[in-house]
């Protein structure tokens, strides 16, 4: 759906949605009629306000799609139930989404920036990130390669023009091992909303990733912190719900800010260190993880020898004013884990010859 040219009836929706907002929302919400726009101006849209029209835009792109076939932890699984990054996007927006309605906060600009957070992540999780960032000239970082996605990838190099909030929110999600509440302005987004993104992405990956673990035998429930399984819960469900409930009551005792109890954020960090000791650096993992690794980096050194060969044959999307190891770059986060397996096996793979 396109916008359309605002005529005085159809604008009328989208401003009676938007005195709703005004109506309804904290005084402390990001507010549709308020955004510092768009890089590239644009007429809005007759019936959606602004980052409504961002979070649909983001649902249809083609980066969104891909989400479905990139690993979330574990590669390939033979399970249907293991998270793949798609549904754990899915996951955090949920989240988020809830801790913003019980805030009063904007639940559209919430569900946008959860829905492409991501949208720059490579195949094969963390693993492709790490051999992205060790052999690209300038490193690599998925939450800023998920801006370019939305700003440039997209539409063929036209880029999503998604408002500066949603931009915003989706560069400043990621915060690795570092503080779950940064103090760091960089790593700050400039609305509640974006935040609260910020501390859905932990609640989900831990929790879920934990799930999936338990799932695949790398770990056993009891194996679990029992200082954390007494404070969050014991299972999946409960913790979810104890984490999400105690950041809604600390955030409503003092408007206009993002809080988490001390009791419930050191065991929310003690999980997480446990998930990255125990889980993502456990030999089930990393063992594969050391595979697709050696798979992506044979990928990278050919295309470096062969940019040619990328340009015409592999990367439609290749752009003529920035380098190739750039294109590369961009061609390889772009990758869902089973073309990055098919394209390796027709690169270095013999095949069989058809003899009549």
């Amino acid at each position: 759906m396109n916008a359309e040219p605002e005529s005085p009836i159809n604008s009328s929706v989208r401003r009676e949605l938007e005195l709703r907002e005004r109506k309804f929302l904290s005084a402390h919400a990001a507010f549709s009629d308020n955004s510092r726009g768009r890089v590239h101006p644009e007429a809005e849209c007759c019936y959606r306000m602004a980052f409504q029209h961002d979070r649909d835009r983001i649902i249809h792109s083609k980066a969104f799609r891909r989400l479905k076939y990139k690993t979330q932890v574990f590669l390939t699984p033979s399970g249907d139930h293991y998270r793949t990054r798609l549904t754990h996007t899915l996951e955090v927006s949920q989240i988020a989404r809830t801790i913003a309605k019980a805030l009063y906060l904007n639940e559209d600009l919430t569900e946008a920036i959860a829905l492409g957070h991501d949208l720059g992540h490579t195949p094969f999780g963390h693993a492709g990130e790490a051999v992205l960032n060790q052999l690209h000239p300038e490193g690599f970082s998925h939450f800023k390669q998920s801006l370019r996605v939305v700003d440039i990838l997209e539409k063929d190099g036209a880029g999503l023009n998604l408002s500066f909030e949603v931009r915003d929110g989706i560069v400043k999600h990621s915060k690795g091992k570092g503080e779950i509440f940064s103090q760091a302005l960089e790593h700050t987004a400039v609305t509640l909303e974006g935040r609260i993104v910020r501390l859905a992405d932990i609640i989900a990956y831990v929790n879920h990733d934990l799930d999936d673990a338990i799932r695949a035998h790398a770990i056993a429930a009891d194996d679990i912190p029992k200082s954390c399984r007494e404070i969050l819960g014991e299972t999946h469900p409960r913790r979810i719900n104890t984490m999400v409930t105690d950041i809604i009551d600390s955030s409503r005792r003092e408007p206009g800010t993002l809080r988490m109890s001390p009791e419930i954020l050191e065991a929310m960090t003690n999980l997480r260190s446990f998930l990255f000791t125990r889980v993502y650096e456990s030999p089930i993992v990393y063992r594969d993880f050391r595979k697709a690794s050696r798979l992506l980096h044979e990928i990278y050194a050919y295309f470096i020898e062969h940019p040619r060969e990328l340009k015409t044959k592999y990367y439609p999307a290749y752009l003529q004013d920035i380098s190739p190891e750039d294109n590369l770059r961009d061609f390889i986060a772009s990758m869902t884990d089973r073309y990055a397996f098919s394209l390796y096996e027709k690169l270095f793979l013999p095949h069989p010859w058809n003899i009549k």
